[in-house]
Parts: C-alpha cells; sequence; structure tokens
C-alpha cells in the first residue's frame, strides 16, 4: 500500500490509512520547501563551522609560522689597555641587540666572540646562557671580549704597534667574530655577526662609538 500526502496540506500525516503490520516499511517523502526542514539554518551552520575551521588554521599558521631572529652590532661601550711585560692586553666591551620578530620567545644560548687582527687570533670569549627575548621585541647584551698580544716565537705585529711610543696615536683595528644560538618555536638557528671595530691600543683613549656589521 502506498503513502500518499495531501497536496492542500503540508503534512506528514497520510491521507489513507495504514495498513496494519507494515508501518515498518512506510517512508515518509516530505517536500524540501516545507520550511519544519529550515534548510536554509543548515546550510548556514556548514558554511560557519567551515569558515572557523579555516580561520583558526589561518590563524595559527599566521602565529606559529617562523620569522627571523637578527642579530645586529651597536657600539663600542669602552676600551681597557694594559700592558705587560710580554704583550698587551685589551678589554673590550661590545654593545649587541637580538631582535624577536616572532610571536613567541626566543631563548638565545652560546654567544661566542673571537677577535683578530690580520688573521691573527687575539682572544675568544663564550657565554653559554645569554638571554631570553620577549615576542616581537629586541634586548640589548653586553659582552667583554679580552684580545691579548703577546710577544714571543710568534709576535703579534700589534705588540710592537701599540708599544711604539714615537707614534701620536695608535688605531688597531680588530675583527669580531661573533656566533649565537637561538631557540625559538622547537628549532634552533645559528646566527653568525662580523664587524670591524677600531681601538686606541696606545692608551685608555677609546670614545664609545657605534658599528656597523662587516658587508658580505
Amino acid at each position: 500500500t502506498s503513502l500518499e500526502l495531501c497536496r492542500e496540506q503540508q503534512t506528514c500525516e497520510p491521507c489513507s490509512n495504514c495498513v496494519a503490520g507494515q508501518e515498518s516499511k512506510l517512508v515518509a517523502v516530505i517536500a524540501c520547501t516545507d520550511q519544519r526542514l529550515r534548510p536554509r539554518h543548515t546550510k548556514l551552520y556548514v558554511a560557519s563551522s567551515v569558515g572557523l575551521c579555516l580561520l583558526v588554521s589561518v590563524l595559527v599558521l599566521f602565529f606559529l609560522f617562523p620569522r627571523s631572529v637578527v642579530l645586529s652590532p651597536v657600539a663600542v661601550s669602552s676600551s681597557s689597555v694594559y700592558f705587560t711585560h710580554d704583550g698587551v692586553q685589551i678589554n673590550i666591551t661590545n654593545v649587541l641587540n637580538i631582535t624577536n620578530n616572532n610571536f613567541a620567545a626566543v631563548q638565545a644560548y652560546n654567544l661566542t666572540v673571537q677577535a683578530l687582527n690580520f688573521g691573527t687570533v687575539l682572544g675568544t670569549v663564550s657565554i653559554k646562557n645569554v638571554v631570553s627575548v620577549r615576542p616581537l621585541s629586541m634586548k640589548t647584551v653586553r659582552c667583554d671580549a679580552v684580545t691579548t698580544a703577546e710577544e714571543g716565537a710568534h709576535t703579534c705585529p700589534s705588540v710592537n704597534y701599540c708599544k711604539k711610543e714615537s707614534l701620536p696615536v695608535h688605531i688597531l683595528y680588530v675583527n669580531l667574530q661573533i656566533s649565537l644560538t637561538v631557540f625559538c618555536l622547537a628549532r634552533y638557528e645559528q646566527l653568525s655577526l662580523e664587524t670591524y671595530e677600531y681601538i686606541d691600543c696606545g692608551a685608555n683613549n677609546t670614545v664609545p662609538h657605534s658599528v656597523q656589521a662587516a658587508s658580505t
């Protein structure tokens, strides 16, 4: 027995009586124009869910996408010159900036500064735990590089130059090679920087001055 819907009424009730015992085999045919189905609301819910998922995905990618961490030189804060029996010792205080462009904090480790003069290593300093940089911020770091030029079998040319009293000014150019390890968003990154600085190695006359990174 088929189930007929009344055309005059928007209802699920049949116009004929059901045969006893066959209720489970009957199928109700409901018109799409029946407002009780609320098809517009269903489409709106689906579209809203898809749009919300896309928005959350875009926001997660935007905030968690790795961005650059920049190590840049600022200035030579001070320098101290000590004349010893065997050579010259210069303590150079450098100011560096660590710029974090990420939306997450950055941990900086293992800052290494190596000072060279015409290929000769004058000194190396290492700092294990440096600093923590907050998101979208910059942190200033001071590091002391101890350079030593000693006399002996492998006399550094800068020793005689710094101790030569006949010269009115003793400008010593020092090449600083700086490396830093940063940790951000579950990944490590190695930063490197090379600068050239000038120091008056004849006396404590070095004036604090700004420096720039060496061009590559």
